[in-house]
């Protein structure tokens, strides 16, 4: 049985994440900041609930000792929790978006290398984006050309690096990036744009599930890879 830990998983493309990966036959914990929420929403699921804020260590190395104590090994890690700061640009909103989006990657993986180096396949995703790609961001013919999110993109293309160290530091462990392609979730509700968070989800799923002999240290979206 894959044991899978998901952050942020209780709404969104987190959620349709652990509901796939339940269809694949994974142990899910799903992750999550609000223990209602979380538990309401592992409940649905069938999945199993840790509360984990990954803003806070206390938080994030519970959660992980109790997937530790319970299944003995992590699997699959998916970093999906993430804010989009588009308040203010200011400190405090800098601070929050990447506290969150980047920190936050440290924070969960730290305290999941001992468990995931327990497993015979282990694999970390980030959802990142490609508003935080050079490449996308400077190239006219790019949605994320006119994209007015300063903040989040710069915690995404933090994010995206933080895989690619990750990846050479740790080679026995499989890290990647994805960007998900925009869904319509409480996220993007003000920018009234989005797919359905499910065929978001399953671009995780991919990565999520790949073999021993899968990429690593790569942004990439249902496409394939992509540059940044």
């Amino acid at each position: 049985m894959t044991v899978t830990l998901i952050t942020g998983a209780n709404k969104g493309i987190g959620y349709e994440t652990a509901k796939q990966l339940l269809e694949l036959g994974h142990t899910v914990y799903v992750g999550a900041r609000d223990p209602e929420r979380g538990e309401k929403a592992a409940a649905a699921l069938g999945a199993r609930f840790v509360q984990l804020d990954v803003t806070d260590d206390p938080s994030v190395n519970s959660a992980l000792a109790t997937i530790g104590s319970a299944e003995g090994r992590l699997d699959v890690l998916v970093h999906n929790a993430g804010v989009l700061g588009n308040g203010a640009t200011d400190g405090p909103t800098a601070l929050r978006v990447f506290d969150t989006n980047a920190v936050g990657i440290v924070r969960v993986t730290e305290a999941a290398l001992p468990l995931l180096r327990r497993s015979s396949n282990p694999n970390v995703v980030t959802v990142s984006s490609s508003a935080g790609s050079f490449w996308a961001v400077n190239n006219p013919r790019r949605p994320e050309f006119g994209l007015p999110l300063a903040l989040y993109s710069a915690s995404k293309a933090a994010a995206t690096m933080l895989t690619v160290q990750y990846a050479k530091s740790q080679p026995g462990i499989r890290f990647n990036a994805v960007e998900p392609g925009t869904a319509a979730t409480d996220m993007t509700a003000a920018f009234g744009v989005g797919r359905r968070p499910e065929e978001s989800a399953a671009v995780v799923v991919r990565l999520a599930t790949l073999g021993a002999d899968g990429p690593t240290g790569t942004l990439r979206d249902e496409n394939g890879e992509l540059p940044w």
